[in-house]
């Protein structure tokens, strides 16, 4: 059977995973396809460590035997590897559709490198089609909402805040937070607006990645694109 896009392009990524490697795995399905493709080279004897950013992905890694550790045995990656909902020229991207942004930022940021892995519906000419996740502390979410919005509208940028929901509660996230989705359509400056978040008391990390992916392995039905900024 054919491989599917996404697990075309994670094994594309794996290629430059090395033997004894401290590894970052993301989260998101086309992760999932990645940590499948890492198991098999686990069970032929390949030497690897990971540290999981979500809950699924730890779940799938022990299920498929897959060897972890913590950020906390291990907090310095030689690699991290994860899926984007959306992905610009410069290789920004927007993270956080399966609601486990923070911890994909913070092994992101703890590793040498990081590989982004996805199809081609992912590649975009702005950002901002996919709503943007913002973690955000559930104490004064109202005035935590008010704020971003004053940073929104300093930004020229308009769309709704929605509470994002799991049945009839809020979702809430393996940190215990809640997520706002911000539907903006276009970000014309996400440097710009990534930094007015990062400053609002009550948001704990938003889904804007910029200038954290060294490279992008993008599945086309012809081919693997590798992209860099």
């Amino acid at each position: 059977m054919a491989m599917s896009l996404k697990a075309q392009a994670a094994a594309a990524a794996l290629k430059e995973v090395k033997p004894g490697m401290k590894l970052g795995i993301g989260s998101g399905s086309t992760v999932n396809e990645l940590i499948r493709l890492l198991a098999e080279m686990v069970k032929d004897g390949f030497e690897i460590i990971g540290v999981p950013a979500s809950s699924y992905s730890q779940a799938l890694c022990d299920e498929l035997g897959v060897p972890l550790t913590t950020l906390d045995e291990a907090p310095v990656l030689d690699l991290v590897i994860d899926g984007a909902d959306e992905i610009d020229p410069q290789l920004n991207l927007i993270k956080g559709g399966g609601a486990a942004l923070l911890r994909e930022k913070i092994i992101a940021a703890a590793s040498g490198s990081m590989l982004v892995i996805a199809d081609e519906s992912k590649i975009v000419d702005t950002l901002g089609k996919f709503p943007l996740p913002v973690e955000v502390v559930p104490f004064g979410l109202e005035a935590t909402r008010q704020m971003m919005q004053n940073s929104l509208d300093a930004e020229g940028l308009q769309g709704e805040m929605i509470l994002r929901m799991a049945g009839e509660k809020p979702l809430v996230t393996d940190n215990g937070n809640y997520i706002l989705d911000c539907h903006l359509q276009a970000i014309s400056n996400p440097k710009s607006l990534a930094k007015r978040l990062e400053v609002i008391p009550g948001v704990v990390e938003h889904g804007l990645f910029i200038d954290m992916a060294a490279r992008a392995y993008v599945a086309g039905t012809d081919e693997i694109r590798v992209l860099e900024p």
